[in-house]
């Protein structure tokens, strides 16, 4: 029978009552007495000498404030980049300053080269228009492997070149690779693409600026996945600001996916300008600006090689991989292809060597930094894929070979420097084969021939690391930040408990399963328990909501701290019972002497604790609040097998998904329907990057999908009914919930199903082509089945 409530249940999300109902809290809904609105004049052309702007015949325009342009900003920070890579020769990368406001150059199309401000939007946008803006016009630089080779147009001048890196890991096992290559009965080689992306959540990015003269206190409403981090990174960093006197509030958001994450040039603007003003200062986002403006994902162009012995064991791998970062590094990019990728590339098998090799580049585009998964989709990708193509050059199944590879002792010790805790890769392609109906796949095959269509089945199987831990290791990787969480736990007089964590949601039910949590430690029902989050000035320092790392660190610590509170409360019970702290329990909402039919209720013990007439004062102080900080000792694991059909229709390449299975291990599940709906998200993401979506650039760099009619998003139509299950459970042996992370898995492990069911779908029209780049397009799949 399904739990009623506590850990394990589908409890319903309370916060979708506000949400399907209007009554959320978004930043655009926040308008503050006297606001004046943004608008910022961005670069039409990517590459080019700043050479004047004027805003004199602006500035007399009605409505406007106050005009801003780069010489505005000489005397502030840049904006940072949050974590620092070291590359194989044991350099730091190179690390251009990144400004508010273009000065000398503009790099990217869609950067912003001034802003104004003015009483309405629409007066700040014909205010912007009337700015003359005198550019001298510089080859652009969009190819990665281009922008490496000597002579290139260099996007910063004051760099030795467009490398920001160049990363070997590990570069000790090089040697002994290089030999196993050369000593393997079969090497598999494989190019290809991971396309970039644009996130496009639901919400668009909004500030709001606002300063109080009186007091000197800066406050920043934003829509952000860590205002915590906002606050140290544009206080300490870019404005200059104590953290004392400035407050960042993220409240409800609508989707991030990982780009809201980052600290972006408006934010900072609109800090900036209300103080500049002495006024509120408001920007919403336009979509054509977000796609101009937001970090982009993913974005790698990757050789990737493996070598077998005779038996068919996997004996090296090796990768080399270009990675774009745009004109600029965002705040976490230069991780996102060294250590949250090619840590990964074990993925689920026993591979004795790996040396994964990076280039990271700057190019005259939009920066790029993570997007859900981040680092993990694209080396699970590469991997999946390789496997895929090995099997088939090999004459083997898929599925078998992947089998007589899987690690199966753990813990596991891979050769790229993480060390998986628990798993069953067995289990997860067990239940896949269950769920996905394999031995029916045949018949399916020949219904879709007499239809005139080709059908194809795909698997792949991924593992992820999530709750980037702990700080002391992620500190020495070239983290500027540590990756803990904090959580206050608050209990009112009459039981009730606020919660105030370091995580952020948008859309995670955070303010349902944080409570499932917290009641099944105490034994009460879930309505007492509230969730307060998103606001710097009350809640205790956290780092967000990132990496799948809310439960397993953010859930840590809020247990840490509960674990404090029942604690003192169990010290308040000894003495209310006249009885020994060791006898006694909690239980269902009462505290027992053992073996005994004495208790005194919950709402009894915190009474007490606010009203202390009858406990000793000199031994137990009044209240009942805690607070805890919890730094994991490890990343978690999740792991899973996916499989996916697809009906492909030879005369026009359409290719129609007909049926996806997802088997998950996450752990423990603190509720089964949220997660379901995080892995459906997932897919359908994963979905959309393996057969539409696709952010192009022309040789010029101009921006060739910057709106909904050139940018294709996945439709409901476009997607099956999803067969998800996590039921198998090897819990995380590190953290005290023993939960893995779920939300990035849908879409780590989606894309390389559905090209490998594509491509073995092409195979059965007897078209081999080895491998097909994403977005697996109609006309992309047409062109490879007409050769």
């Amino acid at each position: 029978m399904p739990k009623d409530g506590g850990i394990g249940a589908s409890s319903k999300r309370r916060e979708d009552i506000r949400f399907l109902t209007g009554e959320g809290n978004y930043t655009d809904d926040i308008n503050l007495h006297g606001q004046a609105h943004v608008f910022f004049l961005r670069s039409d052309i990517a590459h080019g000498v700043l050479n004047s702007v004027d805003t004199s015949a602006a500035e007399g325009m009605p409505g406007v404030v106050k005009i801003f342009t780069g010489a505005d900003f000489a005397e502030v920070g840049s904006i940072p980049c949050g974590w620092q890579v070291t590359d194989k020769h044991g350099e730091p990368m190179q690390e251009p300053r990144h400004p508010v406001l273009a000065e000398g150059k503009v790099r990217h199309v869609g950067e912003p080269i001034a802003a104004v401000v003015a009483e309405t939007l629409s007066q700040a946008r014909d205010a912007a228009e009337a700015i003359v803006v005198d550019i001298t016009d510089l080859p652009a630089v969009v190819d990665m492997k281009q922008a490496v080779q000597e002579g290139a147009p260099k996007v910063h001048d004051d760099l030795t070149s467009n490398l920001c890196y160049d990363w070997g890991f590990v570069e000790e096992n090089k040697a002994a690779v290089d030999k196993a290559f050369d000593d393997a009965a079969h090497v598999t080689t494989l190019e290809l693409v991971n396309n970039r992306l644009v996130a496009n959540p639901m919400e668009p990015r909004v500030a709001v600026g606002d300063y109080a003269r009186g007091t000197g206190d800066h406050t920043l409403y934003t829509t952000s996945q860590n205002p915590h981090v906002i606050r140290l990174l544009m206080g300490a960093f870019v404005l200059g600001i104590p953290e004392h006197k400035l407050r960042v509030v993220a409240p409800d958001v609508g989707g991030g996916f990982g780009t809201k994450i980052f600290h972006y040039q408006e934010e900072a603007f609109c800090t900036f300008a209300a103080k500049a003003c002495n006024r509120p200062v408001k920007w919403t986002s336009s979509r054509s600006e977000a796609f101009m403006s937001d970090a982009h994902g993913r974005d790698h162009v990757t050789k990737i090689q493996m070598a077998l012995d005779a038996d068919n064991n996997f004996t090296a791998l090796r990768t080399d991989t270009y990675a774009n970062m745009g004109a600029y590094l965002s705040t976490f990019a230069p991780s996102v292809p060294t250590w949250l990728h090619g840590t990964l590339m074990a993925g689920n098998y026993k591979t004795p060597l790996i040396y994964v090799n990076v280039k990271a580049v700057f190019t005259n585009t939009v920066p790029v930094d993570a997007y859900r998964g981040a680092g993990r989709p694209e080396a699970t990708y590469q991997l999946e894929r390789l496997v895929d193509k090995c099997a088939h050059e090999l004459g083997v199944d898929p599925i078998a070979l992947r089998r007589q590879n899987f690690i199966t002792e753990f813990p596991y010790a891979t050769p790229v420097a993480v060390e998986y805790d628990t798993g069953d890769y067995v289990a997860t392609m067990d239940k896949l084969e269950e769920i996905a109906d394999f031995a029916g796949f045949d018949a399916r095959r020949k219904e879709s021939e007499a239809k005139g269509k080709l059908r194809g089945f795909g698997v792949n199987c991924y593992i992820e690391a999530c709750g980037i831990a702990p700080s002391n290791l992620v500190g020495q990787l070239g983290a500027r930040a540590g990756l803990y969480e904090s959580a206050t736990v608050r209990v009112n007089a009459t039981g009730g408990l606020v919660v105030m964590t370091g995580s952020h949601s948008h859309g995670q039910g955070h303010e349902t399963a944080f409570p499932q949590v917290i009641a099944e430690m105490i034994g009460i029902p879930e309505e007492m328990v509230e969730i307060v989050h998103g606001d710097t000035a009350n809640t205790p320092m956290g780092m967000g909501t990132y990496g799948s790392r809310s439960l397993a660190v953010g859930g840590s610590a809020m247990v840490r701290a509960t674990e404090k509170i029942i604690a003192k409360a169990t010290k308040i019970a000894s003495h209310l019972l006249e009885a020994s702290e060791g006898d006694i329990e909690l239980k269902d909402g009462a505290f027992t002497v053992a073996g005994t039919d004495k208790s005194v209720a919950w709402g009894d013990v915190t009474l007490a604790a606010y009203v202390p007439h009858n406990y000793p004062l000199e031994d137990i102080e009044p209240g009942l609040e805690e607070t805890a900080f919890y730094d994991p000792s490890n990343f978690t694991y999740p792991s899973g097998a996916y499989a996916c059909e697809v009906e492909l229709d030879p005369e026009t390449g359409h290719v129609t998904i007909d049926r996806f299975a997802a088997a998950d291990d996450f752990g423990n599940i603190v509720n089964p329907m949220i997660v379901s709906g995080q892995v459906h998200g997932g897919i359908a993401q994963g979905i959309g990057q393996a057969l539409m979506e696709n952010c192009a650039y022309d040789s010029d760099g101009q921006l060739l999908s910057a709106s909904y009619m050139d940018y294709a998003m996945p439709r409901a139509s476009d997607l099956p009914f999803y067969t998800v299950d996590h039921s198998c459970q090897t819990p995380c042996t590190h953290n005290p919930l023993g939960v893995k992370g779920c939300g990035e898995a849908g879409a780590i492990g989606s894309p390389p199903a559905v090209v490998n069911a594509v491509l073995d779908a092409m195979r059965s029209g007897g078209k081999d082509v080895g491998h097909i780049d994403m977005p697996v397009t109609p006309a992309r799949v047409w062109a490879a089945m007409n050769g």
